[in-house]
Protein backbone atom coordinates (compact mmCIF):
# COMPACT_ATOMS: atom_id res chain seq x y z
CA UNK A 1 0.00 0.00 0.00
CA UNK A 2 1.26 2.97 -0.87
CA UNK A 3 0.63 6.85 0.42
CA UNK A 4 1.51 8.68 -3.19
CA UNK A 5 -1.94 10.82 -3.73
CA UNK A 6 -2.54 12.37 -7.03
CA UNK A 7 -1.77 16.08 -5.24
CA UNK A 8 1.92 13.60 -4.67
CA UNK A 9 2.31 13.25 -8.31
CA UNK A 10 1.42 16.70 -9.45
CA UNK A 11 4.46 17.84 -7.34
CA UNK A 12 6.48 15.19 -8.64
CA UNK A 13 5.73 16.68 -11.65
CA UNK A 14 6.44 20.23 -10.73
CA UNK A 15 9.36 19.28 -9.50
CA UNK A 16 10.72 17.78 -12.77
CA UNK A 17 9.57 20.76 -14.53
CA UNK A 18 11.89 22.93 -12.86
CA UNK A 19 14.95 22.16 -14.94
CA UNK A 20 16.23 22.18 -18.36
CA UNK A 21 16.38 18.16 -18.64
CA UNK A 22 13.33 16.88 -16.14
CA UNK A 23 16.02 13.84 -14.64
CA UNK A 24 17.92 16.31 -13.20
CA UNK A 25 14.61 16.76 -10.61
CA UNK A 26 15.42 13.43 -9.53
CA UNK A 27 17.44 14.32 -6.18
CA UNK A 28 14.55 16.28 -5.04
CA UNK A 29 11.85 14.42 -6.36
CA UNK A 30 13.13 11.72 -3.70
CA UNK A 31 12.99 13.75 -1.14
CA UNK A 32 9.72 14.06 -1.67
CA UNK A 33 8.45 10.48 -2.31
CA UNK A 34 10.35 9.97 1.33
CA UNK A 35 8.35 13.05 3.03
CA UNK A 36 5.24 11.24 2.09
CA UNK A 37 5.87 7.53 2.29
CA UNK A 38 8.86 8.27 4.93
CA UNK A 39 11.15 6.27 3.20
CA UNK A 40 12.18 5.52 -0.51
CA UNK A 41 9.36 2.89 -1.52
CA UNK A 42 9.11 0.69 -4.83
CA UNK A 43 5.83 2.82 -5.42
CA UNK A 44 8.40 5.95 -5.21
CA UNK A 45 10.76 4.57 -7.04
CA UNK A 46 8.47 3.51 -10.28
CA UNK A 47 6.62 7.37 -9.68
CA UNK A 48 10.03 8.96 -10.41
CA UNK A 49 11.16 6.54 -13.27
CA UNK A 50 7.66 7.04 -14.70
CA UNK A 51 7.39 11.07 -14.30
CA UNK A 52 11.05 11.33 -15.94
CA UNK A 53 11.21 8.56 -18.68
CA UNK A 54 13.78 6.41 -17.18
CA UNK A 55 14.02 3.13 -15.49
CA UNK A 56 13.67 2.33 -12.44
CA UNK A 57 16.59 0.74 -11.74
CA UNK A 58 18.30 4.33 -12.99
CA UNK A 59 16.33 5.94 -9.99
CA UNK A 60 17.11 2.75 -7.83
CA UNK A 61 20.80 3.51 -8.40
CA UNK A 62 20.92 7.04 -7.30
CA UNK A 63 18.31 6.05 -4.25
CA UNK A 64 20.87 3.17 -3.19
CA UNK A 65 23.76 5.51 -3.69
CA UNK A 66 23.43 8.82 -1.53
CA UNK A 67 23.06 8.03 2.13
CA UNK A 68 20.36 10.23 2.55
CA UNK A 69 17.57 8.40 0.66
CA UNK A 70 16.56 5.79 3.22
CA UNK A 71 15.35 2.28 2.41
CA UNK A 72 13.57 1.34 5.66
CA UNK A 73 11.36 3.66 7.29
CA UNK A 74 13.40 6.52 9.66
CA UNK A 75 11.52 7.74 12.81
CA UNK A 76 9.56 11.37 13.70
CA UNK A 77 13.16 12.71 14.30
CA UNK A 78 16.62 11.61 13.12
CA UNK A 79 19.17 12.11 14.86
CA UNK A 80 22.85 12.03 13.45
CA UNK A 81 25.87 12.01 15.56
CA UNK A 82 29.32 13.37 13.49
CA UNK A 83 32.18 10.30 14.30
CA UNK A 84 34.42 11.59 11.59
CA UNK A 85 37.79 12.39 13.12
CA UNK A 86 37.89 15.43 14.95
CA UNK A 87 34.25 15.23 16.27
CA UNK A 88 35.37 11.97 16.92
CA UNK A 89 38.07 12.88 19.55
CA UNK A 90 36.33 15.68 20.58
CA UNK A 91 33.39 13.17 22.25
CA UNK A 92 31.57 12.19 19.17
CA UNK A 93 31.92 8.95 20.01
CA UNK A 94 31.32 9.19 23.32
CA UNK A 95 27.90 10.88 22.60
CA UNK A 96 27.10 7.61 20.38
CA UNK A 97 27.62 5.24 22.32
CA UNK A 98 25.75 6.88 25.23
CA UNK A 99 22.96 7.44 22.62
CA UNK A 100 23.03 3.71 21.74
CA UNK A 101 22.58 2.72 25.17
CA UNK A 102 19.85 5.35 26.43
CA UNK A 103 17.94 5.29 23.61
CA UNK A 104 18.45 1.00 23.36
CA UNK A 105 19.23 1.27 19.43
CA UNK A 106 21.85 0.32 17.50
CA UNK A 107 23.30 2.20 14.33
CA UNK A 108 20.41 3.53 11.64
CA UNK A 109 17.71 1.29 14.18
CA UNK A 110 14.51 3.36 15.25
CA UNK A 111 13.50 3.46 19.03
CA UNK A 112 10.37 1.68 20.12
CA UNK A 113 7.43 3.66 20.97
CA UNK A 114 7.30 3.82 25.17
CA UNK A 115 4.11 4.65 27.37
CA UNK A 116 3.86 8.58 26.93
CA UNK A 117 6.29 8.80 23.87
CA UNK A 118 4.91 11.32 21.63
CA UNK A 119 7.70 10.84 18.67
CA UNK A 120 10.29 8.07 17.79
CA UNK A 121 13.95 8.59 17.15
CA UNK A 122 16.01 6.79 14.11
CA UNK A 123 20.20 6.94 15.48
CA UNK A 124 22.62 6.78 13.00
CA UNK A 125 26.74 7.90 12.84
CA UNK A 126 27.50 9.90 9.69
CA UNK A 127 30.46 11.44 8.59
CA UNK A 128 31.60 14.86 9.03
CA UNK A 129 28.44 17.55 9.10
CA UNK A 130 31.05 20.71 7.90
CA UNK A 131 31.14 21.97 11.45
CA UNK A 132 34.11 21.39 12.52
CA UNK A 133 34.24 24.84 14.33
CA UNK A 134 32.04 23.36 16.43
CA UNK A 135 32.72 20.01 17.64
CA UNK A 136 31.22 17.86 18.70
CA UNK A 137 28.08 18.29 16.07
CA UNK A 138 24.92 16.06 16.58
CA UNK A 139 22.51 17.02 13.28
CA UNK A 140 18.02 16.69 14.09
CA UNK A 141 16.85 15.86 10.38
CA UNK A 142 19.81 18.00 9.24
CA UNK A 143 19.54 20.48 11.16
CA UNK A 144 22.72 21.72 13.61
CA UNK A 145 23.27 20.76 17.47
CA UNK A 146 27.06 22.44 18.43
CA UNK A 147 29.16 21.71 20.98
CA UNK A 148 27.67 18.84 22.18
CA UNK A 149 28.34 16.16 25.03
CA UNK A 150 26.26 13.00 26.60
CA UNK A 151 24.46 14.54 28.84
CA UNK A 152 23.37 17.40 26.52
CA UNK A 153 23.03 14.73 23.82
CA UNK A 154 20.70 12.68 25.97
CA UNK A 155 18.61 15.57 26.92
CA UNK A 156 17.85 16.38 23.59
CA UNK A 157 16.74 13.01 22.51
CA UNK A 158 13.90 13.02 25.59
CA UNK A 159 13.02 16.26 24.75
CA UNK A 160 12.29 15.21 21.40
CA UNK A 161 10.48 12.22 22.31
CA UNK A 162 8.22 13.60 24.94
CA UNK A 163 6.96 16.49 22.41
CA UNK A 164 8.83 18.85 23.75
CA UNK A 165 10.06 22.00 21.12
CA UNK A 166 13.52 21.64 20.16
CA UNK A 167 15.18 24.36 18.72
CA UNK A 168 18.42 23.87 16.64
CA UNK A 169 21.69 26.00 17.75
CA UNK A 170 22.16 27.74 14.61
CA UNK A 171 18.70 27.54 12.91
CA UNK A 172 14.96 26.88 13.30
CA UNK A 173 12.94 25.13 15.92
CA UNK A 174 12.94 21.19 15.12
CA UNK A 175 10.61 20.04 12.50
CA UNK A 176 10.06 15.97 12.22
CA UNK A 177 11.81 14.45 9.50
CA UNK A 178 8.99 14.00 7.15
CA UNK A 179 8.62 18.21 7.51
CA UNK A 180 11.81 18.35 6.79
CA UNK A 181 12.24 16.03 3.54
CA UNK A 182 9.46 18.45 1.97
CA UNK A 183 11.88 21.52 2.41
CA UNK A 184 14.58 19.03 1.02
CA UNK A 185 12.17 18.76 -2.06
CA UNK A 186 11.84 22.55 -2.63
CA UNK A 187 9.19 23.13 -0.84
CA UNK A 188 9.93 25.94 1.45
CA UNK A 189 8.40 25.97 5.35
CA UNK A 190 8.68 29.70 6.16
CA UNK A 191 11.67 28.80 8.90
CA UNK A 192 14.63 29.49 7.03
CA UNK A 193 15.31 32.90 8.32
CA UNK A 194 14.68 31.61 11.72
CA UNK A 195 17.48 31.42 14.11
CA UNK A 196 21.20 32.71 13.31
CA UNK A 197 22.60 31.32 10.65
CA UNK A 198 26.43 31.83 11.72
CA UNK A 199 28.21 30.73 15.17
CA UNK A 200 31.07 33.00 16.33
CA UNK A 201 33.61 30.07 15.77
CA UNK A 202 32.71 30.38 12.15
CA UNK A 203 32.94 34.37 12.11
CA UNK A 204 36.70 34.61 13.50
CA UNK A 205 38.15 34.42 10.04
CA UNK A 206 35.44 37.45 9.30
CA UNK A 207 36.52 39.80 12.12
CA UNK A 208 40.31 39.35 11.83
CA UNK A 209 39.95 40.58 8.27
CA UNK A 210 37.72 43.37 9.60
CA UNK A 211 39.87 44.72 12.15
CA UNK A 212 43.48 44.32 9.88
CA UNK A 213 41.44 45.58 6.79
CA UNK A 214 41.88 42.75 4.24
CA UNK A 215 39.15 42.41 1.77
CA UNK A 216 39.07 40.23 -1.55
CA UNK A 217 41.00 41.28 -4.53
CA UNK A 218 37.98 43.36 -7.00
CA UNK A 219 38.26 41.66 -10.16
CA UNK A 220 40.11 44.59 -12.35
CA UNK A 221 43.51 44.00 -9.53
CA UNK A 222 42.84 40.07 -10.08
CA UNK A 223 44.93 39.74 -12.68
CA UNK A 224 42.32 37.96 -14.62
CA UNK A 225 42.56 39.19 -18.04
CA UNK A 226 40.01 36.84 -19.79
CA UNK A 227 36.68 38.42 -18.12
CA UNK A 228 33.42 36.13 -18.11
CA UNK A 229 32.55 33.72 -20.50
CA UNK A 230 29.51 33.86 -22.37
CA UNK A 231 29.37 30.24 -23.37
CA UNK A 232 30.07 26.67 -22.10
CA UNK A 233 32.12 25.90 -24.59
CA UNK A 234 34.36 28.99 -24.12
CA UNK A 235 34.10 28.59 -20.11
CA UNK A 236 35.69 25.29 -20.59
CA UNK A 237 38.43 26.84 -22.81
CA UNK A 238 38.88 29.36 -20.45
CA UNK A 239 39.67 27.26 -17.39
CA UNK A 240 41.43 24.98 -19.69
CA UNK A 241 43.88 28.29 -20.22
CA UNK A 242 43.97 29.16 -16.84
CA UNK A 243 45.05 25.84 -15.56
CA UNK A 244 47.47 25.48 -18.34
CA UNK A 245 49.01 28.90 -16.99
CA UNK A 246 49.15 28.05 -13.59
CA UNK A 247 50.88 24.65 -14.06
CA UNK A 248 53.25 26.60 -16.43
CA UNK A 249 54.19 29.23 -13.85
CA UNK A 250 54.83 26.33 -11.05
CA UNK A 251 57.08 24.54 -13.19
CA UNK A 252 59.13 27.66 -13.93
CA UNK A 253 58.90 28.10 -10.41
CA UNK A 254 60.76 24.30 -9.92
CA UNK A 255 63.00 24.97 -12.65
CA UNK A 256 64.19 28.57 -10.90
CA UNK A 257 64.72 25.93 -7.53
Amino acid sequence: MTNLTEETFGELREIAARYPQPRSGLLPMLHLVQSVEGRVTPEGIQACADILDISPAEVSGVATFYTMYKRKPVGDYHVGVCTNTLCAVMGGDLIFDRLKEHLDVGNDETTDDRPGDKASITLEHIECNAACDFAPVMMVNWEFMDNMTPESAVQVTDDLRSGAEVHSTRGPKLCTWREAERVLAGFPDGLADEGPSAGPASLVGLEIARERGWTAPSSDSSGDTFGTADTKTAAVEQADTSRAESETVQEKGQEDK
